[in-house]
């Protein structure tokens, strides 16, 4: 069954006495005014006057930041250090929702602060944003909860985020400078072919002599892009607009990018290793946890973000379910690496599955942060030579009926 998204609460605005007769005041999200009333009743503070904040819902989802998943994971270590120290959760949500800088994150924290106030589990409370906190997450915080050792689940939920999110900065930062120099490339050649190639038509236009192909070549496309540059900034924008309307709506397309991804010659290799890590940490955690191995299997599916892979993971599953150990039916997938396949026969063997799956997340992370900078080294040569190309080429194409003429002369 499907979860609905939750909205965040609103906010209501009190003034009042504490137990002690002191004066004060302050913010509280509540699903409802007389909800916030029993909040602050429990907390032992006299309402004075109290009234819902009214904000413009369209401003602030225009400029109010969002929660992105480096929020939770600095919530959840700051969460983790707090329980471990001792203080009370409620508490420590209260100490963490003051120190974020993100005001929506802090909404949702004390939204959950709310929720767990009311009556509601650690676990119940975050499934009510599950646009923020995903299943495997909620599962985790649970399992912690139902053995009475939550400050250690949640450390390990924490390491797991950490793990994670660094894990998606290195993709990332293979990714975006190649993109980044492609952009400002292509602009740099728009600008040329508006601004600059223009210049050079009008004196080539007082030779009277023939141009040369190339030269003839570049101007021609000039030409059109002074006419019709508003068809190719539509053109562009269309194409974005419908691989992201694709992406998002078709589920043949996101398997289509999650295969091609994988035999990319470049980044293949870096999707590849990024998702075995993925897949020991995840298994790791899980299993650690004390989450049974095929309920571990069936969280860990979802999260190595492959649709090949969820589905060799999902294979994985069905296979233990039947009795099969672990290394056998991840050798019969022929998805994963032998290192990975030999150390989880040893950790099977020994005992010590999760750790053993700690050690191959941990070698592949290596391995992604390596392949990283192995491949940032060899693109910046790459790029320099396709930027090279590009406005070399139209300065080539604009000088060459200038050196024709002094060949003349």
């Amino acid at each position: 069954m499907a979860v609905k998204k939750a909205k965040l609460m609103p906010t209501f605005s009190y003034e009042g006495v504490d137990r002690k007769g002191l004066k004060i005041k302050g913010e509280l999200p509540a699903k409802n005014m007389a909800l916030a009333k029993v909040t602050l009743r429990k907390q032992g503070i006299t309402v004075r006057k109290i009234t819902q904040k009214r904000e413009i819902e369209f401003l602030n989802k225009l400029f109010k930041k969002k929660v992105t998943t480096l929020d939770i994971t600095i919530f959840t270590r700051q969460l983790a250090t707090m329980m471990k120290a001792g203080v009370p959760l409620v508490q420590s949500f209260e100490i963490v929702a003051e120190g974020l800088d993100n005001p929506s994150m802090r909404d949702v924290v004390l939204g959950i602060k709310g929720e767990v106030e009311g009556g509601n589990t650690f676990a119940g409370a975050l499934r009510k944003y599950p646009q923020y906190f995903d299943e495997l997450f909620c599962s985790l915080v649970e399992s912690g909860e139902q053995s009475g050792a939550l400050e250690t689940m949640l450390d390990r939920v924490a390491v797991y985020k950490e793990k994670s999110e660094l894990l998606k900065q290195k993709i990332k930062k293979a990714m975006k400078y190649p993109a980044t120099v492609v952009v400002v490339a292509i602009i740099v050649t728009i600008i040329l072919m508006v601004k600059v190639v223009p210049v050079f038509q009008d004196l080539f236009s007082s030779f009277g002599a023939d141009l040369p192909a190339f030269t003839q070549m570049v101007v021609s496309m000039s030409k059109w892009m002074q006419s019709y540059w508003f068809i190719l900034i539509i053109g562009i924008g269309a194409l974005i607009f419908g691989f992201m309307e694709a992406k998002q709506r078709s589920k043949k397309f996101r398997d289509f990018l999650d295969k091609t991804a994988l035999k990319l010659p470049i980044f293949g290799d870096l999707v590849y290793k990024s998702i075995i890590a993925r897949y020991s940490r995840t298994l790791a955690t899980t299993f650690a946890a004390g989450v049974p191995l095929i309920d571990a299997l069936e969280s860990t599916a979802g999260a190595t973000n492959n649709v090949v892979y969820e589905r060799a993971v999902m294979r994985i599953r069905d296979d233990v379910a039947t009795g099969q150990q672990l290394q056998f039916a991840m050798r019969q997938t022929q998805r994963f690496p032998s290192m990975a396949i030999q150390m989880v026969a040893i950790g099977e063997e020994s005992g010590a599955l999760d750790s053993m799956l700690d050690k191959v997340a941990t070698h592949f992370e290596n391995e992604v942060d390596n392949a990283v900078d192995g491949l940032t080294s060899m693109m910046e040569p790459l790029i320099m030579a396709v930027l090279g190309v590009l406005v070399g080429g139209l300065v080539i194409a604009m000088y060459l009926p200038i050196f024709q003429m002094g060949s003349v002369v």
